[in-house]
């Protein structure tokens, strides 16, 4: 089966239904039609230039090429997973932090399934990995955001009992134990929730285009397990990695909670 090819007019009369819904809103005082509008224009924009860049990317598919892709990548997603944080650390340590976490775990994730399971001619086809990466890399921006969210927040909402257990004897990293257990945890949750719901109450989004691009539904079915495997593995560590670097910057070198290093 052949994929079927869509054309601007199928797009717009989609486009109508956004346009209906921020119709809707409108009388309501929602405050969401303006915000709806920006968003379907900017989604239309931004994948149009996407599409635009990839073309040239899959045309030349260089490694250069896929490395500069994957660099903007990783440093936009670092972007928004500080900016999604209440409290972030000053001197831009909440996006150096992030992109750090999620470096390590993204690419390191997506490099072992290139390099190991998928094993295209070359490693880095871009047909392989830059949706690959950007699958990782938006899982695992958002478990990133949430963990040190949870974190900055739960640090400054406990600081008595913080500061209380470091007088008592504790070391930094047992004082603020319980607050980065629930900001692990709460950085896992989206995952755990999609991969419990997986192909019960949906079916998620590159099996869903597999299919559509015409792929066996069994293939589709097994690169989707592994996509789902590899996006826990690197929202999981990357969540832990955060926090930790999280943590490491709540304190200072003589144990001290350090809530003035958050705006």
């Amino acid at each position: 089966m052949e994929l079927i090819a869509l054309t601007p007019w199928d797009l717009a009369l989609a486009g109508l239904l956004v346009l209906a819904l921020a119709a809707t809103a409108w009388p309501m005082r929602l405050e969401l039609a303006r915000p709806l509008l920006v968003a379907a224009a900017r989604t239309v924009v931004q994948l149009a230039l996407v599409g635009l860049v990839l073309e040239t990317v899959f045309a030349r598919g260089s490694f250069v090429w896929v490395g500069g892709i994957a660099l903007a990548m990783l440093l936009l997603a670092g972007r928004e997973a500080s900016a999604r944080q209440a409290r972030r650390f000053t001197g831009g340590w909440s996006f150096a932090g992030g992109t750090l976490a999620m470096f390590l775990s993204s690419f390191v994730t997506a490099v072992l399934a290139l390099t190991v399971v998928i094993q295209p001619e070359p490693w880095h086809a871009p047909q392989y990995a830059i949706p690959l990466l950007g699958m990782l890399l938006g899982n695992t921006m958002t478990g990133v955001a949430l963990g040190m969210d949870r974190l900055t927040s739960g640090a400054g909402q406990q600081r008595t009992a913080i500061e209380a257990r470091l007088a008592l004897g504790h070391s930094a990293a047992a004082a603020i134990e319980g607050v980065r257990r629930e900001a692990v945890r709460a950085g896992m949750i989206p995952m755990l929730n999609a991969m419990a719901a997986a192909g019960i109450v949906s079916l998620p989004g590159m099996m869903t285009g597999q299919i559509l691009a015409g792929a066996p539904p069994w293939e589709a079915v097994k690169y989707q397990i592994l996509i789902m495997f590899l996006i826990a593995g690197g929202t999981g560590f990357g969540t832990l990695a955060a926090v930790w670097l999280g943590t490491w910057r709540l304190f200072d070198e003589r144990q001290r909670l350090r809530l003035d290093r958050l705006r």
